[in-house]
């Protein structure tokens, strides 16, 4: 595959087949893409939680808000759930130094797990509190961004944003995830030759 097609590939799944674990394994390779990225000042600040434990990954989806566009969907039910998460952590008195980091290093995440046949979504809306203390983490660390990951089980399709000029994800009757995309033409403001 090449590279235009893993990023088209790389979209955010909500909805996973429950019974493909991801072992610890899988969990130490992606996080180890991370190690590999640039840095700002390459100071390498994030820290990476991980779990592909049920009891630890329920804890995890429950500090989670699922799809801000689908008011009405509390997330995946039972048995459409991640079966693996990074969580990823930093001191927040450095955030202008990870600001970049934290983009790269989860995009790079996550074009790896597209690459080995998973997908995930990545997530800013987080009970930080709740994980604080569920999993003891230790000020002044904190979550800033948590990665669900798994085999997805639906379809994502890629469109155009329609005339309305909503770029609101949306989900049809049969199920497929739709994603509205601005064009080229629409992001590009120039271009000089």
């Amino acid at each position: 595959m090449d590279f235009k097609e893993l990023v088209k590939k790389n979209r955010s799944y909500r909805r996973f087949d429950q019974s493909h674990s991801i072992s610890k394994e899988t969990l130490l390779e992606l996080v180890e893409m991370a190690r590999y990225c640039a840095s700002g000042g390459n100071r390498q600040s994030l820290r990476f939680l991980c779990s592909c434990a049920p009891e630890w990954n329920r804890k995890i989806f429950d500090a989670l808000a699922w799809a801000a566009y689908l008011p009405k969907w509390p997330g995946p039910s039972e048995g459409e759930r991640p079966t693996g998460y990074i969580v990823i952590l930093c001191d927040p008195s450095e955030w202008k130094w990870m600001m970049a980091d934290l983009g790269i290093v989860a995009q790079t995440i996550l074009l790896e797990a597209a690459n080995i046949g998973l997908g995930g979504c990545m997530f800013g809306n987080i009970n930080k509190k709740k994980l604080q203390k569920e999993f003891n983490i230790s000020e002044p660390l904190e979550a800033i961004l948590v990665i669900a990951l798994g085999k997805p089980v639906e379809k994502v399709v890629i469109e155009d944003v329609p005339e309305s000029g909503s770029i609101k994800y949306y989900r049809t009757e049969d199920g497929i995830h739709h994603v509205p995309k601005r064009s080229l033409q629409d992001i590009l403001i120039e271009i000089y030759e």
